[in-house]
């Protein structure tokens, strides 16, 4: 077991840390805002007059992602049914709408794919997390992605030697459903209560929380605007601020 140091706050006798991944290992924020825009223009290509109500549906607003929005907390499958709601709106049977969505979605991935250019490692994280896993902790990945992007994502940034859980949004369950956070837990063999999270996102603490877990750190990397995570137990602004 291992004490984790987060500022003033002590962590004692923690055996795991489970971390998101967007916004709080990668750097995601210019790929999902290009990604939003993408979505949005192809969709009023077909639907016109579509296209920016859909962007303040994803959180974009004046060119800048919202961390809050659903573009950057909020999985495809749930990005999806928004876009297919503005589409049924517009007198598409809910089926036809679903199926528009989903081919404008598709067509987009073809031309806009992630990878570690676009949606960097935050500065620090690796240090961050060799130090963790050489200490004894298991180290998990939870996303609201898909598990095959976080899967990448691990082999992208040469991450598979201290990652033991690649964990998405695909299961069955999503944020901030605690039932997700105890089977990511169980995978690792793991109790919750002998495990942090890590995360940007309101969904990541209120889930943990839920869970039973031994405490909660916020990340926000500098931005100044944290009043979603102020359910955590600590709020970071800098990944080497975990420390042993």
């Amino acid at each position: 077991m291992v004490n984790i140091r987060c500022g003033k706050i002590v962590f004692n006798n923690i055996q795991s840390i489970i971390f998101d991944k967007d916004g709080t290992l990668e750097d995601s924020q210019n790929f999902l805002r290009e990604l939003s825009i993408r979505r949005a223009r192809l969709l009023d290509a077909k639907i016109p007059g579509i296209g920016e109500p859909l962007l303040m549906a994803f959180g974009l607003q004046d060119n800048q992602l919202d961390p809050t929005g659903l573009m950057a907390v909020g999985s495809r499958q749930e990005n999806l049914i928004a876009a297919a709601a503005y589409i049924a709106e517009t007198g598409k049977s809910w089926f036809e709408a679903l199926e528009i969505a989903e081919n404008t979605f598709t067509e987009v991935d073809k031309y806009l794919e992630k990878d570690a250019t676009k949606s960097p490692l935050f500065a620090g994280s690796l240090d961050v997390l060799k130090t963790l896993s050489e200490a004894g902790l298991k180290i998990g990945i939870l996303s609201a992605a898909p598990t095959k992007d976080v899967q990448r994502f691990v082999k992208e940034h040469n991450l598979t030697d201290y990652i033991q859980l690649m964990m998405g949004g695909d299961q069955g369950l999503s944020k901030p459903d605690p039932q997700l956070f105890i089977k990511a837990c169980q995978q690792l063999q793991i109790s919750p209560n002998q495990t942090l999270m890590v995360g940007d996102s309101q969904g990541d603490i209120i889930m943990a929380k839920q869970a039973g877990v031994a405490g909660t750190i916020g990340i926000c990397w500098g931005n100044f605007s944290t009043f979603h995570l102020e359910e955590a137990d600590m709020i970071i602004t800098q990944i080497d601020q975990i420390q042993i």
